[in-house]
């Protein structure tokens, strides 16, 4: 979670290190990345885009804020948002399954939450964030995290939780 010494040993990562790393990687394993932001909205691409050459390996990235452009653009069922809500592990799972189909990125990576100030409530509050990464054949996995913080310090945490959630994925697969 956000506010475990864990996470909090890594704010100090640099997120220009961290997005150019996973350039690496991903080139060094030929794959592309393809990403679905909500509360983020799109300062992964954004990070990812900084990079020099980052065209070789970033496909796509998609801002899906609303409910109607996660169902549009990334197939996410009705059923999931009304049952489970926005911001959930199943929705946040549907939108990288979303983006493996409607792409031809090897690798997806999506993230949904609420930066607040507003909208939180007691079961899901401010800062809470589910980030999922799906590998082309392989697993989805899914994390939630809990940051603290302005909307910008939420959604910044948000967009770094999320390359490292990715860089981590894409280590440990052959």
């Amino acid at each position: 979670m956000g506010d475990s010494p864990f996470w909090q040993a890594k704010q100090g990562v640099n997120v220009d290190l961290l997005a150019a790393e996973l350039g690496r990687r991903l080139l060094e394993k030929r794959a592309f990345l393809a990403v679905a932001e909500s509360c983020t909205g799109g300062l992964i691409a954004k990070f990812v885009t900084d990079v020099a050459g980052s065209s070789s390996w970033f496909e796509r990235g998609l801002v899906t804020y609303s409910n109607q452009s996660k169902q549009d653009l990334l197939g996410v069922s009705p059923e999931i948002l009304n049952h489970f809500g926005a911001v959930s592990r199943e929705t946040a799972e549907a939108m990288a399954r979303g983006l493996l189909v409607m792409t031809p990125a090897d690798w997806g990576l999506s993230v949904t939450g609420i930066a607040g100030p507003g909208g939180g409530s007691a079961e899901k509050p401010v800062g809470l964030v589910w980030i999922a990464r799906a590998q082309r054949g392989g697993s989805i996995e899914s994390q939630f995290f809990q940051f603290n913080g302005s909307r910008n310090q939420v959604r910044t945490a948000a967009a770094k939780a999320a390359l490292e959630l990715l860089l981590e994925g894409i280590k440990k697969s052959s």
